[in-house]
């Protein structure tokens, strides 16, 4: 026996006539309101007919856009009223098609009117007719209305996104731009949204990262994610990390940049140093200046001896970050001892990187422990700017010591390396030479690979060398590396050098 309540095609009521409804879904074979549709949109019902599962809003959305592209707006009294923020709006329909939003909600006021929906629709597209001014039947206007619950939506911002529908290159204030983007995802608004998101990259600064960078999480914005990493792997140590906005990276922010091999550093210890602000300024929040060492050193030291910070409950949620860190790689006796003295670490730490040392000296400064030049190597940094053409630093590494260079030859032209310096050499500092053991092998197995990063046009350019494994001698042509040359023109240029002492 058939079943009597078996399901079947029932026709969807709109208002109190079943005139057309917006079609969200498939064609569930109401031919009825599929009819009324075409004849309330002017489509040829025969051509529909043959495929009408192809119809859906892009398609009522293109309709729009084309029937009045042409039309002058000038020439029109404004016939949709936007009723938002406590405002009424006046718009031209001919506008809405920009905006997916606001387009669904006309349309949805179009079927919602029954009886003369289908006649409002033939009427405004009849008015398109190149006619006089002056021979057209008033206009009357739409109502529709727009709930917004976003804080980040200003009145201002809004009124700036609906500007934005009649002129294409209206100026926007950085400071209003997370309003402007936050008010374009809500009108799907997509020209205005991708402008907006290209303005927050080229507009990254200490100040700003933070907050664009929760935009881009918060409206799945991938390029504008990462070009918030990226320019905070950059500009963490030599620009970030020298004032308060440090404070303000989100820690899932900072745990990303930290793990990144592609991140710049002076050196190991500069890193340290800027991760160590960064936890205490989370922990003085009223600190609105950048404290010195000393007084960092001063206020972890102030915590029980019998438990490092990092052991405690405050410090328990910020050991991942440490874990980023090669802190193995700080081998400056006088870094050493600071390290030693902060009470920050836990004491296993400690003795790991200690022992570590004793081994690589033990063995002629052969780095064991060190297999991947990528995620491990020993990281030394210079920064070329338009002030600062040429640029170098001495190193000492395990009684080993090298000058890393790099300097612009003409426009636009840049060239790095790496050489190994004698102890007696007139260049060498005294305070690299202080605390600090010294070789007198005659070669030093070495691979190392040197990079430059900067920015161009909004985009970040990357060269490298290959990973280079080379025996350094005292002596030319030995004692010096492979040359990294470039053509850029972008300033500042990042330039890192990467290198471990495999065992030999």
């Amino acid at each position: 026996m058939l079943n009597p309540y078996r399901d079947r095609l029932e026709r969807r009521i709109v208002g109190s006539t079943n005139r057309w409804r917006l079609p969200k879904q498939p064609f569930g074979g109401d031919l009825l309101a599929l009819s009324q549709m075409c004849k309330a949109l002017g489509l040829d019902f025969d051509e529909i007919l043959k495929n009408p599962d192809r119809l859906c809003f892009s398609d009522i959305q293109d309709l729009f856009s084309q029937s009045f592209k042409n039309n002058s707006i000038q020439s029109r009294e404004p016939d949709v009223i936007l009723e938002c923020m406590g405002s009424k709006w006046e718009l031209h329909q001919s506008q809405l098609s920009q905006s997916e939003t606001l387009t669904k909600l006309y349309l949805a006021a179009l079927a919602q009117e029954a009886a003369s929906s289908r006649k409002e629709v033939e009427r405004l597209l009849r008015d398109q007719l190149p006619r006089k001014i002056k021979e057209r039947s008033p206009v009357k206007k739409m109502a529709i209305c727009l709930k917004i619950n976003d804080p980040a939506v200003t009145r201002a911002a809004f009124a700036t996104a609906l500007k934005h529908l009649y002129l294409s290159e209206v100026e926007i204030d950085l400071n209003d731009v997370l309003g402007v983007l936050a008010a374009a995802h809500i009108l799907q608004f997509s020209r205005l949204f991708q402008r907006c998101v290209t303005m927050m990259m080229n507009g990254l600064t200490s100040s700003t990262v933070k907050n664009f960078y929760l935009a881009g999480c918060k409206y799945k914005e991938e390029q504008l994610i990462i070009a918030c990493e990226k320019w905070l792997e950059m500009n963490l140590v030599p620009l970030v990390g020298t004032q308060v906005h440090l404070r303000k990276i989100p820690q899932e922010l900072l745990h990303k940049v930290l793990k990144s091999p592609r991140l710049f550093t002076f050196s190991e210890f500069h890193l340290l140093k800027t991760t160590l602000l960064w936890v205490f300024l989370q922990q003085n929040q009223k600190t609105q200046m950048v404290p010195n060492y000393e007084a960092m050193q001063t206020f972890f030291s102030s915590f029980p001896k019998n438990c490092c910070f990092l052991e405690q409950d405050a410090g328990h949620s910020l050991m991942p970050l440490f874990l980023c860190l090669r802190l193995y790689n700080i081998t400056s006796g006088k870094d050493l001892e600071m390290l030693r003295c902060l009470n920050f670490f836990p004491e296993s730490w400690l003795m790991r990187i200690t022992a570590s040392h004793y081994q690589a000296l033990e063995s002629g400064g052969d780095m064991a422990h060190l297999k991947d030049l990528a995620t491990q190597a020993v990281r030394f940094g210079l920064l070329l700017n338009q002030q600062y053409t040429t640029q170098s630093k001495m190193i000492a590494v395990y009684g080993f010591f090298f000058e890393i260079k790099g300097f612009k030859h003409a426009t636009n032209s840049y060239s790095f390396y790496m050489q190994r310096m004698r102890h007696t050499d007139m260049g060498l500092s005294t305070v690299v030479c202080e605390c600090s053991p010294i070789s007198l092998r005659a070669e030093r197995l070495v691979k190392y690979e040197i990079r430059a990063q900067t920015l161009v046009e909004g985009k970040w350019q990357e060269f490298r060398t290959n990973q280079i494994t080379q025996k350094f001698g005292l002596t030319k042509p030995s004692r010096k590396s492979h040359t990294l040359k470039i053509q850029t023109a972008g300033t500042p240029i990042y330039a890192t050098f990467a290198f471990i002492f495999p065992v030999s």
